[in-house]
């Protein structure tokens, strides 16, 4: 972004806000605006008092049709919700030929230099034999992966077959999800393909009560607040534009500049005259960015202000509050058909002079406690804010295996492969093409991906330090065991496990237990430190937020007990403050890591 140089003998503004004709009540909720929030606790509370209906089936008035159809449908939703499926022989059989002949060529190669040492020049020639060797074990290592690369194909049917009722008598049982996004600086990071990814993320093809949006600005800049209030507007009529007429892909800027007929395969005449409504109003957002973008070139010098005359807590970039601010998620956070809409996050960290906030990594340790205390969505998908989602069903594919009933919790993180706006698809040897296509598929056919740092959904307790479930070992090789050390072995091994699970349990069990006192207690008093006593353990691990440590022994997903607009906030604000991190294990056992030495 260019800057604009202005000559000295201007004079110095006043404070003043970045977006004069913004109205507070528009922001939502949160520590920076405020926002009455009573209708959103009703819906909640009438949400959760809502029972299941009456969905048994009269089967005495059902024809023989029927049920065989219904059983159809029940055997379907029974199967796997994804496969793997070998690439074909005719394809890979020749690339194994090739493996083959040039490791008989290299075995031929190393039989020829060892045989034939150079005596005047021994040692040279024992270093380069001993480099050759190592390039050989590289390629040898390399190669070995891609001996059997493998696809892997998803059933979405099955998927809502299973989780989701057709009529939509019953609400949705597929897992809730948290995305995350990570911004910096908005001079460097274009706050239009930032907006352009949030509107990808609340737009996808997944239940919108489910799906929770966390943004996270390290720059703590305004420029990215208002930004992010212009885009929760917009996306008010932007989102049931997309869901109408399932439009592709649901990120404007590259739905509107793409070169296709966008006729194609659509039947509905209101089509053409609500896409050129749109394209209007989003030529119109475009504008405001813009304008906030021209805006914020010009700070005044006594900093930023809000409309209603309080200063911008983050004038100062390196020491100021942690803010956080819901734009969607309340009351009348509805779109334009009066559909709800995901919820829509902005945080920004504390940060203060002298401590070490571990870039990137502290930002989404900060965002996994704060989703945590708000929404505590059982999987997290993280993305970076150049990116966007271009298939509306990429969180239901995530799924297919996430919550596949035989093999989903086994599953760590499921990445999902990126492509580059701009560049030539069709160029099959580039760099890119040449890694997801085969270096990936190589990987997935031995255990699984890497972590390529976006692009990738988590199951959240995996970011607690958590241990993978144990394959249940089977008795009869036990029992049928010869070797009684063996036997005895197994037997010492598994009575270590049940000692450590019920020591567990107990924590566990006396934890909730101080937990439930602790939300029960009206206006925060202060317990006595006898009652926390259990908790210190968990303090030690996760820090001092009983309602973050509550929400991380909750599998699924979701506190059991409610948690009003202003505790939730409050508990948010504390989980993010720059010294909660001191003496715990996030960056250690818990959560990402920083490589870095670097204080930021």
């Amino acid at each position: 972004m260019d800057q604009f140089i202005f000559p000295e003998s201007l004079s110095p503004l006043k404070s003043r806000p970045m977006n004069q004709s913004g109205d507070v009540s528009l922001y939502g909720y949160g520590s920076i605006a405020w926002k009455n929030a009573e209708n959103w606790k009703k819906r909640l509370n009438m949400q959760q008092k809502k029972g299941v209906g009456n969905c048994a089936l009269q089967r005495n008035n059902l024809d023989f049709d029927e049920c065989e159809a219904d059983a159809l449908i029940m055997d379907e939703a029974r199967q796997p919700l994804s496969r793997k499926l070998p690439i074909a022989s005719k394809k890979i059989n020749p690339y194994r030929l090739v493996i083959i002949l040039r490791l008989i060529t290299i075995c031929f190669f190393f039989h020829y230099r060892l045989l034939n040492p150079v005596t005047n020049a021994y040692a040279l020639w024992l270093t380069s034999v001993i480099c050759e060797f190592c390039f050989a074990i590289s390629w040898i290592l390399d190669q070995l992966p891609k001996w059997h690369p493998i696809e892997r194909e998803t059933f979405l049917d099955r998927l809502s077959l299973r989780y989701e009722n057709e009529e939509g008598k019953e609400e949705s049982q597929l897992a809730d999800i948290d995305v995350f996004i990570c911004t910096v600086d908005p001079k460097k990071e274009d706050p239009l393909m930032a907006a352009n990814a949030v509107l990808s993320i609340l737009s996808v093809d997944y239940p919108a009560d489910k799906v929770s949006c966390y943004v996270s600005d390290d720059g703590a800049a305004m420029l990215t607040f208002e930004a992010l209030s212009e885009t929760s507007l917009f996306a008010k009529k932007w989102v049931p534009f997309c869901k109408k007429f399932n439009i592709e892909p649901r990120a404007p800027e590259w739905y509107f500049s793409q070169k296709m007929d966008y006729l194609k395969g659509k039947i509905d005449p209101a089509f053409v005259g609500a896409r050129r409504a749109m394209k209007r109003e989003y030529e119109e957002f475009k504008v405001r960015i813009n304008g906030l973008i021209s805006a914020s070139h010009k700070v005044p010098e006594e900093g930023w202000t809000m409309q209603h005359g309080a200063p911008w807590p983050g004038n100062n970039a390196q020491d100021h509050p942690g803010m956080v601010q819901v734009f969607l998620g309340h009351g009348d956070s509805l779109d334009a058909n009066g559909d709800n809409l995901p919820r829509l996050v902005y945080v920004s960290r504390e940060k203060r002079p002298g401590f070490n906030h571990h870039r990137k990594a502290g930002a989404m340790n900060a965002l996994i406690r704060v989703s945590g205390v708000l929404s505590n969505a059982p999987f997290i998908l993280n993305l970076d804010c150049r990116h966007y989602i271009n298939n509306s069903k990429a969180l239901r594919e995530a799924m297919c295996f996430m919550m596949d009933p035989t093999s989903g919790r086994k599953v760590c993180f499921v990445q999902f492969p990126y492509k580059f706006d701009g560049t030539d698809q069709n160029d099959k040897y580039s760099d890119r093409v040449v890694f997801f296509n085969i270096n990936m598929r190589a990987l997935d056919g031995i255990q699984g991906p890497i972590f390529l740092g976006t692009g990738c959904v988590f199951r959240r307790q995996a970011f607690y330090g958590i241990d993978a479930p144990v394959k249940e070992k089977n008795e009869r090789k036990t029992r049928n065991c010869k070797s009684k050390c063996c036997f005895l072995g197994r037997k010492r091994h598994k009575n270590k496990g049940n000692k450590k699970s019920l020591n567990q349990n107990r924590e566990i069990s006396a934890l909730v237990h101080s937990l439930e006192t602790i939300l029960e207690e009206a206006g925060g008093e202060v317990l006595e430190k006898s009652s926390l006593m259990p908790l210190e353990g968990f303090e030690k691990k996760f820090g001092r937020s009983p309602a973050f440590i509550a929400s991380t022994l909750t599998e699924n997903g979701r506190i059991s007990m409610a948690v009003s607009s202003a505790s939730a906030l409050e508990e948010a604000l504390h989980v993010i403050s720059c010294g909660y991190e001191d003496k715990t294990a996030w960056g250690k056992e818990v959560g990402f890591m920083d490589r870095s030495r670097r204080t930021c």
